[in-house]
């Protein structure tokens, strides 16, 4: 029996050791080697030198541009997932409704999410244009002031926002296929006490969603403290002024325009328990306020 058992034990292994190789090889030893780099001065193009915390200590006591490139994150990142998962929401809600055609409404609005981040930026550079972008046409249509998105402090931001809001039909999906979910029976029973249309949202639809949203939520978090390709491509180096140098810009920029892997290791190291602290704080705030079917 041992024999055999061992025998079915190697076989499962043999199967699973391309898995095991890959993620070895591409997962488990670059991010060991990310934790030993970011001790080292290191170049790339020569051997590591261990300096034990001096990465860390520079980027936090003496390096302003990494306190600019994280104020900027913080920034984009409290406007965009709000009005992000809102308007997701608020898409989902309509898009549940039984209306003939509703399938082409759906593809309508989740076909943006697949545009290639590249040509989105490229696309709302036009758009965004000061002089010539539909936008300030808009504005200037509806007697507006029409701001200098791309190259006033204030605006770049909001701008980014704005693009990012084109691109919510990933997030509108989960929340359809959550709302698929939600028993009939729940909406009778509210109807039966004379719930209305806000009343069946708010006590039906938004407790039984709540584990959506929190998915939503985490991944969100996670997404808008990456942000790299939108800015990166509307916004070469941080333009204006530093504005929408976030920190993923500046991460890519010590790796791989000034060589210096180990900071950028370190910065790296900053950002994974940044991200796993803001995800275990919104699970444990929404511990109590996320309901699941049979819980």
């Amino acid at each position: 029996m041992k024999g055999h058992s061992r025998r079915e034990l190697l076989t499962g292994l043999a199967f699973i050791s391309p898995w095991i190789i890959g993620f070895s090889v591409f997962m488990a030893y670059p991010i060991a080697m990310s934790g030993y780099y970011s001790f080292c001065d290191y170049n790339v193009l020569t051997r590591p030198v261990w300096i034990g915390a001096r990465n860390y200590i520079d980027l936090v006591r003496h390096d302003p541009l990494f306190w600019t490139s994280l104020e900027n994150t913080f920034y984009y990142a409290a406007l965009a997932l709000p009005f992000g998962m809102i308007l997701a929401l608020a898409l989902a809600l309509l898009l549940n409704a039984k209306v003939r055609g509703m399938t082409i409404y759906r593809t309508i609005f989740f076909v943006p999410s697949l545009v290639p981040a590249v040509a989105l930026g490229i696309l709302w550079l036009w758009i965004f244009n000061g002089d010539y972008g539909l936008l300030n046409e808009f504005l200037k249509f509806c007697h507006v002031p029409q701001p200098q998105w791309l190259s006033d402090p204030t605006w770049s931001k909001p701008a980014l926002v704005l693009t990012g809001l084109w691109t919510v039909g990933n997030a509108m999906v989960i929340y359809l296929a959550g709302l698929q979910d939600v028993p009939q029976t729940l909406y009778e029973a509210a109807e039966l006490d004379g719930a209305g249309w806000w009343g069946k949202t708010w006590h039906v639809t938004l407790p039984m969603l709540s584990p959506v949203i929190l998915f939503n939520l985490i991944m969100g978090i996670i997404g808008t403290l990456q942000i790299f390709t939108l800015p990166y491509v509307m916004f070469p180096g941080g333009s204006p002024v530093h504005s929408t140098y976030f920190y993923t810009m500046y991460l890519y920029d010590n790796a791989f325009v000034y060589l210096k892997m180990g900071y950028a290791c370190a910065m790296g190291w900053i950002m994974f328990f940044m991200i796993l602290g803001l995800t275990m704080l919104a699970v444990r705030l929404s511990s109590r306020r996320v309901y699941y079917g049979g819980s």
